[in-house]
């Protein structure tokens, strides 16, 4: 079951860690203070889900620590994972009628949740949020673009070396990571090496073959099986295309 985080109104707002960054980064004081009277914080274990897929739209979040996984079933009944949810990312269907994409915890995470209806008419009354809210729409598409043509276009390497450079940049977005003579960036990788394949379109045996090699050839190092040190990011950079 999902946690509710009890505190005192007004306040977990100011404290979020992901303020500058998220759906509400360029509210004002006044704007965020009644945001807070309609919001309410959660957590969720590993493998508990937070939206499914073609139910009502009923709630919108903000994610502020942890990683989740966007996910829909093939007509065969295979789930197809779609992207992942980062820090300070926005999830569900604002103005929607229905839940796109199931939305399940891969690590712990807690969230920003709002009942939609309500974050609705408050987006209709702040148009810097209804604005932000179409910022958000089309990085989403951008990223999505970009996706298809890594599934399209690059070869295994490419894929391989995207999906860490992006997952890099997500987890761990410090600036200053990639200058020379920065200390490796290690990640815990939301997904199994399985997961990684089906994402790609590739096999297990060819992530496994790939990791190989890019450790090999000093680019990365692998402390264990669901962690990754990315040594040298230009490299891998330049690995990605």
């Amino acid at each position: 079951m999902d946690t509710i985080i009890s505190g005192r109104p007004n306040n977990f707002c100011a404290a979020c860690s992901v303020r500058n960054r998220a759906i509400c980064a360029d509210l004002d004081d006044e704007e965020i203070r009644l945001l807070n009277t309609i919001g309410r914080q959660r957590t969720l274990a590993v493998g508990e889900a937070l939206l499914w897929e073609g139910d009502d739209a009923v709630l919108v979040a903000n994610v502020i620590d942890g990683v989740l996984k966007l996910s829909t079933q093939t007509a065969e009944g295979k789930e197809q994972i779609l992207g992942l949810a980062y820090a300070s990312d926005f999830l569900g269907r604002p103005f929607g009628q229905s839940t796109p994409y199931d939305v399940e915890a891969l690590t712990p995470v807690q969230v920003c949740v709002f009942q939609r209806a309500n974050f609705d008419r408050f987006a209709r009354d702040h148009p810097r949020l209804e604005h932000r809210l179409l910022e958000r729409t089309l990085t989403e598409l951008d990223r999505t673009r970009r996706w298809m043509m890594l599934l399209g276009r690059m070869n295994a390497e490419q894929k391989l070396a995207s999906f860490l450079i992006e997952t890099a940049e997500r987890i761990a977005p410090e600036p200053g990571d990639d200058a020379p003579g920065a200390e490796p960036v290690t990640i815990a990788l939301p997904l199994s090496r399985q997961q990684i394949a089906d994402v790609l379109g590739l096999t297990i045996e060819t992530v496994s073959r790939q990791f190989t090699r890019m450790k090999n050839e000093g680019l990365i190092a692998i402390p264990s099986r669901r962690e990754i040190a990315i040594l040298d990011r230009e490299a891998l950079a330049i690995r990605a295309g």
